[in-house]
């Protein structure tokens, strides 16, 4: 039975962590309640800000003992619901933003051990003083936390050469829903002693605990760093040139990532100071960016090189070099607003999908098809992470048409096109996770025995089924 969040027993929970830090009026609780886009929004009495890991100890000991729902939440940037409590009113916001003190740069053994509050942004510049690299990049890095990040096992534009959060975390910090503290933050890069526990809360969403802290990789910051702009005809055009590039800078090339022009038009439309790169139109975009650890006339050396050869093959249509790092910074911010830059068109249908690299152009041939029998005018949006094999494949309303009468296609052109990813062996979520948005999908799809053992490992880790609800399983 799960409890009622009366008066006696908020107090309980308030005076865990101080009457500062439990929310309760409607003003201070709303922004902890709807993420930004206004799609995924819920009810609850109270929102707790623990200080410490001590806190959210006895934060989950007594909601295990009263069977109360508890919503772990970082910086609310997640696109699936996974943050936000339902409307019933009866489950509490654990916000970890109070959680963000960096406790420890070890420049020696390459980590930083950061609390699951601190913001992205934030980590990543306190990294950069040091003189090192965390190559975790987003577009809400200014907003996101560590522990949300973790939670969604977050991946963003620097997968190709880094790999996604699980592969940047060496260990954790996780308090259970009986208040035991699992202390895993051990800075090891070989470990073969039994099953890999941390890796379960990593992408967990916060349903089997709460992370609370980390052991992250640093990297050493790249010596020369270039970014270009090119045009090309088509996706297959954008994939040769891509294996071109793998081919000549290896591990250097990190990041390659490939636009359709309409989102490109939204964005050059409706996000301020922004230029295009090129003249004319192209079909598809990419960005390339090489690092060398080297120097910058290697880095320029391998661009110049990736390019030259694509322009001589056909590859390529048109390309620029970031001349400077604001230019450079300029061609990343286009990349970076295109989810922002859809909003102003209407209504959108968003797909977070991925398939073998190998298969994205008849990948974005066949779910284009599939996407216009559901809505034969809709306007295709498609971009992403292509050297990772992850696309934003975002459908917009119809000129004209009415936002509302849009979202009513949604659950239809959605199965049409995770039909298409489920025929190249894809996922239907490959870094936004699961949440709320996607968890029937999941179930009804996911091979049996798989969802078998998902549920027999949430069982066992939150027997009281109060950790976070109704999201993933």
């Amino acid at each position: 039975m799960t409890a009622t969040l009366d008066k006696a027993l908020i107090d309980r929970f308030a005076a865990i962590v101080g009457e500062a830090n439990a929310l309760t009026q409607p003003d201070d609780i709303a922004p902890y309640i709807a993420e930004l886009r206004g799609l995924w929004s819920g009810r609850t009495a109270l929102v707790l800000k623990p200080g410490s890991t001590r806190e959210v100890s006895s934060i989950l000991s007594l909601a295990t003992e009263t069977g109360t729902p508890v919503v772990p939440q970082g910086g609310n940037t997640g696109l699936v619901g996974g943050q936000t409590p339902g409307m019933d009113g009866g489950e509490i916001v654990l916000s970890l933003s109070r959680m963000n003190r960096i406790r420890e740069f070890d420049l020696a053994s390459n980590t930083v051990t950061a609390e699951a509050g601190v913001v992205l942004q934030v980590l990543r510049e306190a990294a950069s003083e040091h003189g090192r690299l965390f190559p975790l990049s987003l577009g809400s890095q200014g907003t996101a936390q560590i522990g949300g990040n973790l939670s969604s096992n977050a991946g963003g534009t620097g997968v190709l050469a880094y790999g996604s959060a699980r592969e940047l975390c060496l260990g954790v910090e996780v308090v259970l829903p009986t208040g035991e503290v699992f202390d895993d933050l051990r800075k090891l890069k070989k470990d073969n002693t039994g099953y890999d526990l941390k890796n379960l809360f990593i992408g967990a969403e916060g349903t089997l605990g709460v992370i609370t802290a980390a052991v992250l990789k640093l990297y050493p910051q790249p010596r020369g760093r270039e970014v270009a702009w090119a045009g090309v005809a088509t996706p297959q055009a954008a994939l040769d040139l891509f294996n071109l590039a793998l081919d000549r800078a290896g591990g250097a090339l990190t990041a390659f990532e490939l636009m359709q022009q309409t989102i490109v038009d939204f964005v050059l439309k409706h996000i301020p100071d922004t230029v295009a790169p090129l003249q004319g139109d192209h079909s598809w975009h990419v960005l390339v960016e090489i690092s060398s650890g080297r120097s910058p006339q290697d880095a320029r050396a391998l661009i110049e090189e990736i390019l030259g050869e694509g322009l001589e093959r056909g590859l390529v249509e048109d390309a620029v070099l970031a001349e400077n790092l604001a230019q450079a910074s300029a061609f990343w911010h286009l990349r970076e607003s295109m989810s922002e830059a859809q909003r102003p068109e209407g209504a959108s249908i968003k797909h977070d999908i991925s398939v073998p690299v190998t298969s994205i152009p008849a990948f974005i041939d066949k779910a284009a098809e599939a996407a216009r029998s559901v809505s034969p005018e809709c306007r295709l949006a498609c971009f992403g992470h292509m050297g990772d094999g992850n696309l934003h494949y975002n459908i917009s309303q119809p000129v004209g048409a009415r936002p509302q009468d849009f979202l009513k296609l949604y659950r239809p052109m959605n199965k049409a096109v995770h039909d298409v990813v489920r025929s190249f062996d894809g996922s239907i979520s490959a870094e936004h996770g699961i949440g709320r948005l996607k968890r029937e999908e999941l179930i009804a799809t996911a091979p049996p025995v798989a969802i078998d053992l998902m549920r027999r490992v949430k069982k066992a880790f939150d027997p009281a089924g109060i950790m976070n609800p109704g999201k993933v399983i």
